[in-house]
């Protein structure tokens, strides 16, 4: 009995730890450790196998044909994306989106370290042919990663340092999310962009007539994001609108159906389309000579756009801030812990990886695989400075809500 339940606590700790604010980011991780194992192996042939199965989707004239690898970017990320909607639209309607007064210092650190570290990248890979088209790689921040770099502090961590963070992630996926619409569209189809704007209308319309059955909606978003597959926009954003529509309140029930949907759709996204996405996408071949593909200037500039622009643009907008006073230093919060918060920032990962995807257009691209080395570097960098100095600069007792302060 004692044995055998000594045998299973190595599986019981492994389940809690995924279970845990660090799970996801470990598991993420993990995959794409896998994926650069597997890509440097005899084992790579049949990753790109993998990666190359051509899928078909047909109904009557609509025929979608597209290898594996984008139907889970195109595809099973627009669940990741759908998700960044609803959480955008609870943080709208009751987080800390809600009050201006309280998200002006997190919207503007977020928006200096999307600027910042675009800079740094085009600064080092000017004059390389095609290398432009990845500025915004480095701009991105991985909700759950640097949460769960924060979360391995435990209780040591003050409540508005956490909300700081969680806000800064939230408009920093929003401005990627404008980036990519704006910067990472093909020429556009208007007949499948009448058809798209015609659906978004439909959802506005079931909004406001109170309409509560969800699968309406993903029916109708559904339609909307074949029509945006179809019209030149990145589909992702397909699932970022469809989230946006659907109602956080409803007359007469008690629970909101935001809300409901992100938890029923937490776990199927954390563990399942991420780690997919991780796999497929962080894969790179490194050769013979892999210090010499870090010194290549499209991973150095990525690099070096998460380890020093995001920083720099964090903290110079949160300097400027709170220097004109047109916003307040959090509760319990000081410069040493916004330091080693601004590092977490330069965790981009996945949302990295996407925009990369999207920037240098898969395998076939002679950039490819540069801009996997310098996320991956970059961002495991970022988290272990950030840790160390958040470690050193967080009080040795922790604070409980109220922000008094009590034994850790």
């Amino acid at each position: 009995m004692d044995s055998s339940n000594q045998s299973a606590s190595p599986i019981k700790r492994l389940v809690a730890i995924l279970h845990s604010e660090v799970g996801p980011g470990l598991l993420l991780l993990a995959m794409a450790i896998l994926a650069m194992l597997i890509m440097n192996s005899q084992l790579s042939i049949f990753y790109e196998a993998f990666l190359n199965t051509p899928v078909r989707f047909s109904v009557g004239a609509l025929d979608l044909h597209k290898p594996l690898l984008l139907w889970i970017n195109d595809g099973l990320m627009a669940i990741f994306f759908f998700l960044i909607g609803l959480e955008i639209k609870r943080e709208l309607m009751v987080g800390h989106l809600s009050d201006i007064r309280q998200a002006v210092l997190p919207l503007t650190a977020a928006v200096g370290g999307m600027a910042a570290p675009a800079a740094v990248y085009l600064i080092v890979t000017h004059g390389m042919p095609g290398a432009s088209a990845g500025w915004a790689i480095p701009a991105a921040t991985d909700i759950a990663f640097a949460i769960g770099v924060l979360a391995l502090l435990g209780p040591r961590v003050p409540v508005p340092l956490k909300v700081f963070l969680l806000t800064l992630a939230v408009a920093d996926d929003l401005g990627a999310i404008i980036v990519i619409a704006l910067f990472y569209t093909e020429q556009l189809n208007m007949g499948a962009m009448m058809i798209a704007a015609g659906c978004l209308a439909i959802l506005i319309l079931m909004n406001m007539s109170n309409v509560g059955r969800t699968s309406a909606y993903i029916f109708v978003g559904f339609i909307m994001w074949i029509a945006v597959l179809k019209s030149g926009v990145h589909a992702t954003l397909a699932g970022v609108v469809l989230g946006l529509c659907i109602p956080y309140t409803l007359p007469k029930r008690e629970y909101s159906p935001v809300v409901r949907l992100e938890h029923d759709l937490h776990g199927f996204s954390s563990y399942l389309v991420l780690p997919l996405f991780a796999f497929a996408n962080a894969g790179v071949a490194l050769g013979a000579d892999p210090l010499g593909l870090l010194g290549h200037v499209v991973p150095m500039g990525i690099a070096l756009g998460l380890l020093v622009g995001k920083p720099i643009g964090v903290l110079a907008a949160c300097y400027l801030v709170l220097k004109f006073k047109i916003a307040d230093m959090p509760r319990h919060v000081n410069w040493g812990q916004l330091v080693g918060v601004s590092f977490l920032c330069g965790i981009g990962f996945t949302m990295s990886l996407f925009i990369g995807s999207l920037a240098f257009g898969g395998f076939q691209n002679p950039l490819a695989g540069f801009d996997r080395i310098g996320i991956l570097m970059g961002s495991i960098v970022s988290a272990v400075i950030g840790y160390l100095i958040l470690k050193r600069a967080l009080p040795e007792r922790s604070y409980c809500l109220l922000g008094t302060r009590s034994a850790s």
